[in-house]
């Protein structure tokens, strides 16, 4: 199985602020769905509480969360204990060997998840943000740039650029 992770993230690793996305990328968002859309997508529970409660479950794709409560449950939902459990969840054995999974956050989950990842795709956003509580993890040198779709400017007038880590 290969385990991909995707976020988007401030040049300083900012990745989230108040539980929210601290910018309005609808090209993130597009691109977002058009990786993750029929792959099952692991989270944590504080990534799924962040979710508008009108996109969760995220729609064409199995919703995996990850959290140390064992009474939790939520509609559209899957419970996992673990990081491992959530990805044996997702690797269903009529899943083809070579099925995708993605981790969409948060913090934690995604460190815990860069030992299992196989690609990795990072929007980069050209904004600072003030008081960002949430960071991306640090890529160690084993990660090198496999695709870089060059600098664009949003409709929201924020420049960003999609990069693709592979090791």
């Amino acid at each position: 199985m290969n385990v991909g992770l995707i976020w988007a993230q401030t040049p300083d690793g900012v990745i989230g602020a108040d539980q929210t996305i601290p910018w309005r990328l609808p090209e993130d968002m597009a691109h977002f769905k058009a990786v993750t859309l029929g792959h099952p997508v692991v989270m944590g529970r504080r990534t799924w509480d962040s979710l508008p409660p009108r996109f969760r479950p995220l729609p064409g794709r199995r919703n995996i969360v990850v959290t140390r409560d064992p009474q939790w449950a939520s509609d559209g939902a899957e419970r996992a204990g673990s990081l491992t459990e959530a990805l044996e969840l997702a690797a269903r054995p009529s899943e083809p060997a070579d099925a995708a999974v993605w981790v969409i956050g948060g913090g934690e989950i995604y460190r815990a998840a860069l030992d299992y990842a196989t690609t990795i795709s990072v929007t980069e956003v050209d904004t600072a943000v003030n008081g960002g509580d949430t960071y991306a993890p640090t890529l160690d040198p084993t990660w090198q740039v496999a695709e870089d779709g060059g600098w664009r400017v949003s409709t929201s007038g924020l420049r960003y650029r999609i990069r693709r880590f592979a090791r």
